[in-house]
């Protein structure tokens, strides 16, 4: 097994971030070396690869591109030998302040958010990675509850399930989970005719999205209320059942807070989440035959506003993007009982957003 991965890091380009960040960590020890970065774009906060690690996309956040009121996505390709980054081309995003996207599992089609006008869109994947014409475009409708945060949709995430059958977009803004048919053959998306949605609890403002494993379980965190929906996953029908809704928070804690990110471990026996405000992960334990979670406790992530997480492929550390104290900190997991051990490892890097491994 390798000694180290590459990983990459994106960021708000605002006080001393330049744009893509590129680390080495040593599977050792948990220690993160500075390898190199990738400038000229801006606002890379969300990032993802192919799977076989050939080609990084990112999106550009922004609401305006050349007057045009939208954001972009931008391919490179990546070194086999060094993981660093070569530029392949940009696409408009289709919507404004995108901020998350994903690739199918045949590296066809790169699927992708738009939160600022609440809007999903697929692209096609060229040969070489780079990205082609948009392929389909659904713009989402309605609001909610909160009058600062719901007045409008705000997509704010979209995940493919094992299968590549179905994806799913938790929009913020409308309190829904949007189920959409996926076809691999034209890269199209389509409404479920089954449910084309879930309903989460008013003003819970549902953000970020993971499945089991291994078991037919789903798991959304949602930003306004600071909970997590646990929901029984139809692989067949592209359907979520909500079972549970659970608070990120303890019992005590009177901080203004908000949530961020949300991950199942590989081995499928915990859930984290993350709180920023609080700054902290939530640690759950999931039930194999249930899919319920029981709460383990919180680890301070030893930073503010910690955003999105990354466990690497291996399962030994979680890395921590702590945003407006520029660290990103990496914590050993505990295998049996899920706890985030502090291992002194913190690496210094600018507005740091989104983490993302490669084994190069």
């Amino acid at each position: 097994m390798k000694s180290d991965f590459t990983v990459y890091i994106g960021t708000y380009t605002r006080r001393d971030s330049e744009g893509i960040y590129v680390y080495k960590i040593d599977l050792n020890s948990g220690k993160l070396s500075y390898s190199s970065k990738v400038t000229g774009i801006e606002n890379p906060s969300f990032l993802v690869t192919d799977s076989k690690f050939k080609t990084l996309y990112a999106i550009s956040e922004i609401d305006k591109f050349e007057g045009e009121a939208t954001g972009i996505v931008v391919s490179y390709s990546i070194s086999s030998d060094t993981g660093n980054l070569t530029y392949l081309n940009k696409r408009l995003s289709q919507g404004t302040i995108p901020c998350h996207l994903q690739v199918n599992e045949t590296d066809e089609y790169l699927l992708l958010a738009n939160y600022g006008s609440g809007s999903v869109a697929s692209f096609p994947i060229m040969k070489d990675g780079s990205l082609d014409n948009v392929s389909s475009f659904i713009q989402h409708q309605g609001s909610s509850i909160n009058p600062e945060r719901q007045l409008g949709p705000h997509a704010h995430s979209i995940n493919l399930d094992s299968k590549n059958q179905f994806a799913f977009s938790p929009d913020l803004g409308t309190d829904k989970i949007m189920s959409y048919k996926f076809d691999s053959k034209n890269g199209k998306l389509t409404a479920n005719d089954i449910s084309p949605y879930v309903k989460t609890q008013p003003g819970a403002g549902p953000r970020h999205f993971d499945f089991h494993p291994t078991k037919n379980f789903a798991y959304a965190i949602n930003e306004l209320d600071s909970t997590i929906t646990a929901f029984i996953y139809n692989s067949d029908k592209g359907t979520l059942k909500p079972i549970q809704t659970i608070t990120t928070l303890p019992d005590d804690c009177t901080t203004n807070t908000s949530c961020a990110d949300i991950h199942v471990s590989p081995d499928g026996k915990f859930v984290y989440g993350s709180n920023r405000g609080h700054d902290s992960i939530a640690r759950f334990a999931v039930d194999e035959k249930t899919g319920y979670l029981t709460p383990l406790g919180h680890t301070p992530t030893q930073g503010a506003i910690p955003r999105n997480f990354a466990i690497d492929p291996t399962g030994q550390f979680m890395l921590v993007a702590n945003q407006d104290s520029d660290t990103v900190i990496t914590f050993k997991i505990d295998p049996k009982a899920g706890d985030l051990i502090d291992i002194n490892q913190i690496a210094s890097v600018p507005m740091p957003v989104c983490i993302k491994f490669a084994p190069i």
